[in-house]
């Protein structure tokens, strides 16, 4: 089950997000958010109205995705990054589909033009870009030896969704990234 994350989740999300730190290099950050800052992050997607989403699996919690604003310059309101946590024990179960479907069809809800996915080099990252190349994103880059963790560099993959494939105008104002 996909549904809109609450300030209840927040617990569950700083766990996943913390081991991912410690542990794994889906993340460049390298020491744990606290509770207070990741309630301030889920605090600041909201004030965005953009979606934070979790994941269940028989009513426990299983993962989440969120979109932040891609850029912060006024031209870059029309897009955002997609970011996916999915706990190890839910991995392999179509969770990470499930976000990335419910997180496109919010950000198209809401008049957006692209998703950005930034896949950084980890145990998961061939599976997510393939599940990002399944819903139609595509691969436009990389980031080549940009991350230093875990005493190794490390590559992000960047992959966009098109929203608006057509190029025309934009039908709603977009973020407000003030």
């Amino acid at each position: 089950m996909i549904r809109a994350a609450t300030p209840a989740d927040v617990p569950a999300i700083a766990a996943l997000y913390g081991r991912e730190v410690l542990g794994g290099t889906a993340t460049f950050e390298l020491e744990p958010p606290s509770l207070a800052e990741m309630t301030a992050r889920y605090d600041a997607v909201q004030a965005k109205g953009l979606p934070w989403l979790v994941a269940e699996i028989d009513g426990a919690f299983a993962g989440y995705a969120y979109a932040s604003p891609f850029r912060p310059r006024p031209a870059y309101r029309y897009g955002v990054e997609g970011s996916i946590y999915v706990e190890e024990s839910a991995r392999g179960h179509g969770v990470g589909k499930a976000l990335l479907t419910a997180l496109v069809a919010e950000s198209q809800r809401l008049g957006l033009r692209h998703v950005i996915g930034a896949i950084s080099d980890s145990a998961t990252s061939e599976a997510s870009i393939a599940l990002h190349e399944r819903l139609g994103f595509r691969r436009v880059g990389a980031y080549r030896q940009v991350g230093w963790k875990f005493d190794r560099w490390l590559d992000v993959n960047l992959m966009q969704l098109d929203l608006a494939p057509d190029g025309g105008p934009p039908t709603t104002p977009g973020l407000d990234l003030g």
